[in-house]
């Protein structure tokens, strides 16, 4: 197989599109599309996002350490890509967006009404990596539609949801799954 080499670049996808709320106050509430985003502990539970210095929501979330990971839908894809391009600084965007800001248990940022997952977050750490700043999060809460839970299982329908991502310049709906966490090792089961 024939290959090229690039430069170096952010060629990890597909991630997830996620609307970040943030700000203290109804006049100050914002939403951020962000892409570049992951978890990186599972014990404490702990996520990032990047954000670039210029960013409206840069100092929003810089002066009260907190912030709300929002995942998107195929339904909210629209929304998503607009509050990408548009500044809170010129624009209310849950208003433009026709979103609903619902309050959060531990922060002052509010959760967005429509996403299918709400993940409250309180910053402990910003890493300046160049064109981004880092903002390292302990997860506090994590908010499910519960109509997104399988009653049998407990466990959230991520194809049921219809989730964003974002790869390379583009969004799209996650297809159906292929296997479950370990299915290549499980020993067949007896009939």
């Amino acid at each position: 197989m024939a290959k090229q080499q690039w430069k170096p670049g952010t060629m990890i996808y597909p991630l997830p599109a996620v609307l970040v709320t943030c700000g203290a106050t109804p006049e100050q509430y914002n939403l951020i599309t962000v892409a570049w985003t992951g978890t990186i502990c599972s014990e404490p539970a702990m996520c990032y996002i990047s954000v670039r210095r210029e960013r409206h929501s840069y100092d929003i979330i810089r002066s009260n350490m907190e912030f709300v990971i929002n995942l998107t839908t195929e339904e909210l894809a629209r929304a998503t890509d607009w509050c990408g391009v548009r500044s809170g600084s010129k624009f209310d965007k849950f208003k433009e967006m026709n979103l609903t800001p619902a309050p959060a248990t531990y922060v002052k940022a509010p959760l967005l009404a429509e996403s299918p997952v709400n993940i409250e977050c309180r910053v402990k750490e910003i890493i300046s990596l160049g064109s981004h700043d880092m903002f390292i999060a302990e997860v506090l809460t994590v908010h499910a539609d519960e109509s997104l839970i399988d009653p049998a299982t407990g466990k959230f329908d991520l194809e049921k949801a219809r989730l964003l991502v974002y790869s390379h310049g583009n969004y799209y709906g996650i297809g159906s799954p292929i296997g479950k966490f370990g299915w290549s090792v499980e020993k067949p089961k007896d009939k």
